[in-house]
């Protein structure tokens, strides 16, 4: 069953190397049959946050709100892909969040963290895992930390461990799972 999952990218360095773990997810999902869109807020250079997109009258919101809202509409899972900046959520990802509320409504979404040393960036899944759930789309059990990413997917985006590649299929499959569910229990009517 084809799924929609926009993959969110948390990070606008000029240098980053998270491009890597977000362009090789959206592949993934894309070899599954789904359509998973890249939300790069680099690409959207979004204004920081002042009003979100329900704040504007209906028509006036700028176009790249405008155009993620109709994505996040149509979504049936988010999948995040975040750095650990001082242990924490990297602000270009917690601002291109911030703009939506209702659109995330009933939906999973997924943590993909990363880091240029040992710990993946877990640190920063923590704090994000509590901000998904207060925005409505709580994440699913399992991680997918990448240690070292700048080791562990070339900047051609070619695997160099192959680590990876089971365990983004494991990481996957479970939010497949928990997508289609949520998507069945969303046709049915939601709570309000």
């Amino acid at each position: 069953m084809s799924l929609t999952v926009p993959v969110i990218l948390g990070s606008v360095r000029s240098d980053r190397i998270g491009i890597r773990a977000a362009r090789f997810l959206t592949a993934q999902l894309e070899a599954r049959g789904h359509a998973a869109p890249l939300v790069d807020p680099a690409e959207l250079s979004l204004p920081l946050l002042d009003r979100m997109f329900k704040e504007y009258p209906a028509g006036t919101a700028p176009e790249p709100l405008q155009r993620l809202a109709e994505l996040y509409r149509r979504a049936d899972a988010f999948l995040v892909v975040s750095a650990e900046y001082n242990h924490g959520v990297p602000p270009a990802l917690s601002n291109t969040l911030d703009h939506f509320l209702e659109e995330y409504y009933w939906r999973p979404s997924a943590i993909c963290c990363y880091s240029a040393g040992q710990f993946g960036g877990v640190r920063a899944a923590m704090p994000l895992r509590a901000m998904l759930a207060e925005l409505g789309m709580p994440s699913i059990p399992s991680l997918l930390p990448i240690p070292r990413l700048q080791k562990v997917i070339s900047a051609e985006g070619v695997l160099t461990e192959p680590w990876l590649e089971n365990a983004a299929r494991r990481f996957l499959d479970e939010l497949e799972w928990y997508a289609e569910a949520l998507r069945a229990r969303r046709q049915d009517g939601t709570p309000y």
